[in-house]
This record gives C-alpha cells, sequence and structure tokens, in this order.
C-alpha cells in the first residue's frame, strides 16, 4: 500500500482514493506539516491537497480522532493521540468535554489529564474522571489477578515452618537441607528436617510503602503505581502506604480504595526532593524486617544526594528491604541520574526499570528476600 505523495503519488502513477485517501488524509494531518484547514477539510482533498493539518479548534479534531479510530487499530491510534499531543501542542483542547469523549484512553492519556488537573474547568472534571477510571479499571483487570496470587504464594513461602503437614511440605528446600542424609544403596535422601510453608493467616505480615515521584515524565509511572497500590491494599497480609512527592511529601494512603482518586490527590510537576520522601517513609517504619519500601523514580535528586543515600543505608541496615525503581512503565527505562543509580547499586539496592507485568515478580522477591529478577536491559 502506498500513503502519501504528492500528485504524481511518489512516482508510482498509482492515485488514492476511498479509504486509502481518507488514511492518507489523516496521517497528513498530522505528520504532513502543512498548516490548517483541519482534518475534515483534509479528508476530502487528500487525493490532490497536501497541505492540510490539525486546526486548532475542538470540533476540527475531534473530527480526526474519529477519522484515525476508523482507520487504525487501537495501539496505532494510542501513538498518534500521543504524538497529536506532543507535536502539535493539543493539550489545552482537552480542557474540554467533547475532546475527551473523543479520544482513545490509555496510559499517556491519563498522565496529560493528571498533568493538566488543576488548569481544567469543572465542566470537564467529571468527564476526565470517567476516561481515568476506564483506563484503571482496564489495568486492574489486566494485573490484579495475577498479582495477587504471585504474591499471596510469596507470604506463604516467607513463613516457613520445621513441622509442617505432608500437603504443606517445601520438597527443594526440604531435600537440599538434607543432602547429607543421601543413602547411595537406596538411591534415596532421608528427610530427617522437613521445611514447610505457613499456612495463610489474617494477620499482617508484610508492610510495604510505594513512594512515587510525580514528577512530569513520571506520569506512566504514577499510573501503574497508584494501580498497585490498590491491588495490595486489597490483600489483608499486606499492610500497603502510597507516598507521592516533588519538593513536598502527600500521603495517600488514606485513598487506597480508589486509585481514580489517589491520581487526582497527584500533582505531575516540579521539583524532587527524594530525601525528604525517604525521610518520611523512614518515619512510617515500624517493622524493619518485614518492610519492602519501593522507590520509583528517575533519581534526579533536588534534595541532600548524600543524606539520600545515607537514609537507604540505613534503611537496609536495619533489616529493609529497597528496591530502586526508574520507571514501572512499558516504555523502558527514562532518562535518569546514573550516578545516583550507581550508588544505589554500590548499596545493594540497584536501580532499574521495571515493565507493570514484571512487578508481581519484583514484589514476590523482595517480599521473599531472594535476588530480584532484574532484567538483562537493566
Amino acid at each position: 500500500m502506498v500513503l502519501g505523495g504528492e500528485q504524481g503519488a511518489d512516482g508510482t502513477g498509482c492515485a488514492l482514493s476511498g479509504r486509502d485517501a481518507a488514511m492518507d488524509a489523516a496521517l497528513t494531518a498530522l505528520y504532513g506539516g502543512g498548516g490548517g484547514q483541519g482534518p475534515g477539510a483534509g479528508a476530502g482533498r487528500a487525493g490532490r491537497e497536501r497541505s492540510a493539518g490539525l486546526g486548532a479548534s475542538a470540533p476540527s479534531v475531534a473530527r480526526w480522532l474519529g477519522d484515525i479510530r476508523t482507520y487504525f487499530p487501537s495501539s496505532v491510534v494510542q501513538v498518534m493521540q500521543r504524538d497529536a499531543i506532543d507535536r502539535l501542542g493539543l493539550s489545552t483542547l482537552l480542557l474540554e468535554p467533547e475532546m475527551l469523549e473523543a479520544v482513545e484512553a490509555d496510559v499517556h492519556l491519563v498522565g496529560t489529564l493528571l498533568s493538566l488537573n488543576k488548569a481544567m474547568p469543572e465542566t470537564t472534571k467529571e468527564t476526565a474522571r470517567a476516561v481515568v477510571r476506564k483506563v484503571v479499571e482496564d489495568l486492574e483487570k489486566r494485573l490484579a489477578t495475577r498479582t495477587r496470587a504471585t504474591l499471596a504464594g510469596a507470604l506463604d513461602r516467607s513463613a516457613r515452618v520445621n513441622r509442617p503437614r505432608h500437603h504443606d511440605i517445601d520438597w527443594n528446600r526440604t531435600i537440599a537441607a538434607n543432602l547429607k542424609n543421601y543413602l547411595p544403596e537406596y538411591r534415596t535422601v532421608v528427610p530427617e528436617r522437613l521445611i514447610g510453608y505457613a499456612r495463610a493467616s489474617r494477620s499482617v505480615k508484610k508492610e510495604v510503602i510505594l513512594c512515587i515521584d510525580q514528577s512530569g515524565s513520571m506520569a506512566p509511572s504514577v499510573v501503574y503505581a497508584s494501580v498497585f497500590g490498590a491491588v495490595l491494599a486489597s490483600m489483608r497480609s499486606i499492610s500497603t502506604r502510597l507516598v507521592v512527592f516533588d519538593t513536598s511529601v502527600v500521603d495517600l494512603t488514606d485513598q487506597l480504595d480508589d486509585p481514580v482518586d489517589v491520581l487526582f490527590g497527584t500533582q505531575l510537576g516540579g521539583g524532587t526532593d527524594i530525601n525528604r520522601a525517604l525521610a518520611y517513609c523512614q518515619s512510617q517504619i515500624t517493622r524493619p524486617s518485614e518492610t519492602v519500601v519501593v522507590l520509583i523514580s528517575d533519581l534526579y535528586e533536588g534534595g541532600i544526594r548524600n543524606e539520600m543515600l545515607k537514609r537507604v543505608a540505613a534503611m537496609k541496615a536495619s533489616g529493609v528491604q529497597f528496591v530502586a525503581l526508574l520507571a514501572l512503565s512499558d516504555e523502558g527505562a527514562p532518562a535518569y541520574d546514573r550516578q545516583h543509580a550507581a550508588a544505589l547499586a554500590a548499596l545493594g539496592a540497584p536501580a532499574f526499570a521495571c515493565t507493570p507485568d514484571l512487578f508481581p515478580e519484583v514484589m514476590a522477591a523482595a517480599l521473599e528476600k531472594r535476588p530480584l529478577p532484574i532484567p538483562d536491559a537493566a
């Protein structure tokens, strides 16, 4: 398929028409670099005019959004929407309810809406919350079941008993602990010491503190972390605290039952004071050996660097499991402070980017106090 080209159709001699012409017009409106007749006008003249673009009015952009949803799959639509917002400065149009109703909702759109939260008129906020809620509910459906199952297993394995019932025996650890009792003539191990899983209880076994950098570059991470925070908070055996920070620190734990409230309680943008945030988290720790602190940040510290590192070292020395994630998103590692990342690694807290699908495994490893499954690319 050939899309684009002037009257000569890129030298092929084949002009576009019908659906192909409409697809070409939608692409040209965003990527053609011409100026401003709007997608409606461009779609009607795609075969002979290459200067159509996205106008600055909500109606023209809304028509274009409808066009791309008609002609392209959802994954492509989301990329084109992000490009339109970044390349053409259309963020302000998202403050209009008609625009929000027309867009394809995804994590990046939620991040954009959250960054515009303070400027959003009251007439738009209800629509914006509906868009954010749809994305959050879709993420919960995708992530919640596997996260609960993975962490429940990790919690059970982290509590060992030495006189387990038959069904609770951890055979891998039992065999490893009794290799000295191997009988060659019978080709078997005599299990003098049994190691098993403790049965689940209703008491709180572990405490998790999610400490989230809410600077603008971390928007997708804030969205995913809020969803995971709500999932963790729903597990009785984990006490979950969620803290967001820029140059100030806000504890949103009391809103964890609704991640949409958490997200609208954040304020994307501003500076970063990791040291202050970790100082607050440190003050909330009552059972260090049973606590996991997850710092999600690009590590660009605007506070006191040495104090930040001292706090991490002190927490680890007290028995806290400390996890540093450069991002919690599907995009991989953002730009980050490599010196701070190296300093954390030297303290035994390697910093790496984590996808949402890997996060349950990372948390399970932290809960069990075993090596983290760090991606090779980190």
